[in-house]
């Protein structure tokens, strides 16, 4: 058995398809065909139960796997122990969607420009599935709103931001400068999916205020809502980082009144894996931009 064989191993069970295991892999489909073969033969039985159009693992396979994604990690950890020249290597980067596209881009640019030999890899997706990414270690660090729904991961905050109510252009709230519980709690709104923790924040902002939202569309696109809210299917909150990129004169924003809608953003990351220099440098580099994310100016002045 060598190291190989447990990378397509992984592979083969994360794709569960051969042919797109090996394209991960850049091998031919036969070669990782004849990898699993000759470890299964070493474990005298099946890994993979083989079916039309996927495979997935059978008992003996899923006993299997943790070990081998174990074996890979410590391997993997080794070598960035020896190789850890605080300048070099890879950082794995999770963000959430409406996170990522209002806030990694300049965080990027600017650890770029100080550690310009640092490769950095950005895998975009909801919460839960990076929570998973964390625990196995596929990634290193991952930014979050909170809550966090685990306690083997560390977390530090990093800011807070208003959720803003975000309205068609030609809205009869579009009078009101701010915007009371009362005027919006009979309207329609417009989520993002159960699995984006927007919409979490959004409904327990209104739980807090005694009224359940009517939710008549939902979609797995921050773009989406914003789309839906221009044509008048609904209003929404949303939140200053996307507020700020939003030049479209068909939506107008405002401010609640009173105790505003608010989330918290943070970095979360798995302390039982080894920290890099370049990690920690990166850890720093993000508290000093969040910092400077918050202090800069609205973009585009309320409309």
């Amino acid at each position: 058995m060598d190291l190989e064989q447990l990378e397509h191993f992984l592979a083969v069970s994360e794709s569960q398809n051969f042919t797109r295991a090996a394209a991960m892999l850049s091998l031919s489909q036969p070669a990782v065909s004849r990898s699993i073969q000759r470890l299964e033969e070493e474990f005298a039985q099946p890994l993979f139960e083989r079916q039309s159009r996927k495979v997935t693992l059978t008992e003996a396979g899923e006993m299997f796997l943790p070990r081998a994604r174990q074996v890979l990690a410590l391997i993997s950890e080794a070598k960035l122990e020896i190789n850890d020249d605080g300048q070099s290597g890879r950082l794995r980067i999770g963000a959430i969607p409406t996170i990522a596209p209002y806030f990694l881009p300049g965080l990027l640019q600017a650890f770029s420009q100080q550690y310009p030999r640092a490769n950095l890899w950005v895998q975009e997706d909801t919460t839960d599935t990076l929570l998973g990414r964390l625990k196995q270690g596929d990634i290193d660090v991952a930014i979050l709103a909170l809550p966090i729904p685990v306690k083997y991961l560390e977390v530090q905050e990093l800011f807070s931001e208003e959720l803003f109510v975000v309205l068609a252009h030609d809205h009869p709230l579009r009078v009101k400068k701010q915007l009371y519980v009362a005027d919006v709690r009979a309207l329609p709104f417009v989520l993002l999916a159960e699995a984006h923790c927007l919409s979490e924040n959004i409904l327990g902002f209104c739980s807090q205020r005694a009224f359940q939202p009517v939710s008549l569309e939902k979609t797995s696109q921050l773009a989406t809502v914003l789309e839906l809210v221009a044509i008048n299917h609904g209003i929404s909150l949303i939140p200053e980082m996307a507020r700020r990129q939003d030049d479209s004169p068909q939506r107008i924003y405002r401010s609640m009144s009173g105790a505003k809608p608010v989330r918290t953003i943070a970095a979360v990351w798995n302390s039982y894996r080894f920290q890099s220099r370049l990690l920690k440098a990166f850890h720093a580099s993000l508290r000093e931009y969040s910092r400077a994310f918050t202090c800069t100016p609205t973009l585009h002045a309320p409309r």
